[in-house]
């Protein structure tokens, strides 16, 4: 590793930890400033994240073709220095970097955290210090997640994420808000021991074999160790249901509908934006690499509860009368997409599952943006309760016009690009049948069925006031919310007719994990 390459681990690791340090600002700070320091502290965030993928852009052919992580470097964490020597006996690092697949997850995350943010202003009005500072620990958790590369550091990084959303559905959701940050709670901490379980013993049987004895928890090492085909499926599985409950992958889906609906706005946002995407990534950076042999043995199973996710998510989708709830089990089919597509174990689909993760957290995130923008002005998400809105909040049905077609997957909006490669690439796999990708394709019909069955609902037919008396007096979007929106919109149509530059680094190593997997 260079000392450039180094130099820039350490603005990596100053981005990681730089929200958190905006925590004791804030709890110092008065109340009506806390909003400000907040949004400081994401933006310039997300300002290094953009500094950080263009130095990444230098470097990422020659270290991810060697099979490399970008700007890695690890620190000494656990043990005690005798001499100039490290003394310890557990290999447990500091260690960061990212990847074609990673960076495009921390720039979507320092992304939706300052827009969050910045819609916050105008509907929070209860301890909004502790909910700042809440956001920024939160923020922390996720990017985390996705540089983690020692497995107790990632593990540590999960279940920090998961503390700020159990308070944030908990203290600002709606009125069943306790029941919904309870299940999510229990649902996700339950996955996570198991995972915690398959870390020890592959720590312990890996140090043995790659690390002189001593127990290590480096995925870089790791990666150098061949699970021993018997216990591959146990560890899989100890791996894989805590990342299928964060997905969520059904049957695992019932906490997501309710944690969605009873969470604030902006909970709502990051939730379907990334922290839905720790349960996809973790699979493609821990299961596929590291249990090869399982992942391919059960791949069959996994994509076909991904495409009961879809045709489920999608009917449940369609009877829903609260809007919210409505996005919220489009999530779950959306995601089925993109776990089929990562079990595909073809470069093509699982490039576009990295893809629609990207793809699903613009989209999705600006739909409950815009459902959180109507109900602050009307106070109910009721699809029975709006009729007309498009003559009386032009500007307000435009943006939600373009999140609806991003998300149904319109070619030239970003949806169709994730959807068209999962399938594309699915359907020329070789672990399973062509018929399931057949079925999947039902759930695109139906999700541009139930999303556009809502959009004409709510926004088209003639206007009563006597009919929609909430509608009354409310007025179309401000410059905060258009800017809230804009970024989003931009990258939905950026995405959808130029995606070259984003698949470039994603195949780079989806190419390099496919075929670690094919070659088993």
């Amino acid at each position: 590793m260079s000392q450039e390459s180094t130099m820039y681990n350490f603005w990596l690791n100053f981005m990681l930890l730089l929200p958190t340090l905006g925590v004791p600002v804030i709890l110092l700070a008065k109340d009506k400033v806390a909003k400000y320091i907040a949004m400081l502290f994401s933006v310039i965030t997300f300002l290094l994240s953009v500094f950080l993928y263009v130095q990444y852009q230098t470097y990422s052919t020659r270290e991810i073709t060697a099979g490399l992580f970008v700007f890695e470097t690890a620190y000494n964490w656990i043990g005690m220095l005798v001499g100039n020597e490290w003394v310890t006996n557990f290999d447990i690092k500091f260690i960061t970097g990212v990847d074609g697949i990673s960076i495009y997850l921390v720039l979507l995350t320092t992304l939706l955290f300052p827009l969050s943010i910045w819609f916050s202003w105008g509907s929070i009005t209860e301890n909004e210090k502790a909910y700042y500072a809440l956001l920024l620990l939160l923020e922390t958790g996720v990017l985390g997640v996705f540089v983690a590369l020692d497995l107790v550091l990632f593990y540590i990084f999960f279940e920090v994420g998961l503390i700020p959303m159990y308070f944030l559905i908990g203290l600002w959701g709606g009125k069943d808000r306790i029941y919904a940050a309870v299940k999510f709670f229990l649902y996700t901490l339950v996955g996570s021991l198991l995972m915690l379980i398959a870390i020890l013993y592959l720590g312990y049987s890996a140090g043995q074999a790659v690390n002189g004895g001593v127990f290590t928890t480096d995925l870089i090492k790791i990666l150098n160790y061949s699970v021993p085909t018997d216990v591959q499926p146990w560890l899989f599985w100890g791996f894989f249901l805590s990342f299928a409950i964060k997905v969520p992958l059904f049957p695992f889906h019932t906490w997501l509908p309710d944690a969605h609906v009873q969470a604030p706005t902006a909970g709502s946002v990051l939730l379907a934006g990334v922290l839905l995407k720790l349960g996809t990534y973790g699979i493609v950076r821990f299961c596929l690499p590291l249990f090869p042999a399982a992942s391919l043995d059960y791949a069959t199973a996994i994509a076909g509860l991904g495409l009961v996710g879809i045709i489920y998510g999608a009917m449940a989708a369609m009877v829903q009368t609260d809007i919210k709830k409505l996005i919220a089990y489009s999530s779950v089919a959306h995601m089925g997409f993109v776990v089929m597509g990562t079990f595909a174990m073809t470069e093509e689909a699982l490039s576009g599952a990295v893809l629609q993760m990207i793809n699903h957290g613009v989209s999705t995130g600006a739909l409950f943006l815009i459902v959180g923008m109507i109900y602050d002005r009307t106070h109910t998400r009721e699809i029975a309760e709006y009729e007309g809105v498009a003559t009386h909040l032009p500007i307000f049905t435009l943006f939600f016009m373009i999140s609806t077609l991003s998300s149904i997957g319109l070619p030239g909006l970003n949806g169709f690009v994730g959807e068209f490669l999962i399938l594309l690439g699915s359907f020329k796999s070789s672990v399973f049948h062509p018929s399931l990708v057949i079925f999947a394709t039902t759930g695109v019909i139906i999700a541009a069925v139930y999303m556009l069955w809502m959009f004409r609902r709510v926004m088209f037919g003639k206007l009563d006031f006597e009919k929609t008396p909430k509608l009354k007096g409310t007025t179309d979007l401000n410059s905060l919310e258009v800017g809230v929106l804009l970024p989003l919109v931009i990258l939905m149509f950026a995405i959808g007719l130029y995606a070259t530059p984003f698949l470039e680094e994603i195949n780079k190593s989806s190419a390099i994990i496919i075929s670690k997997v094919m070659a088993k």
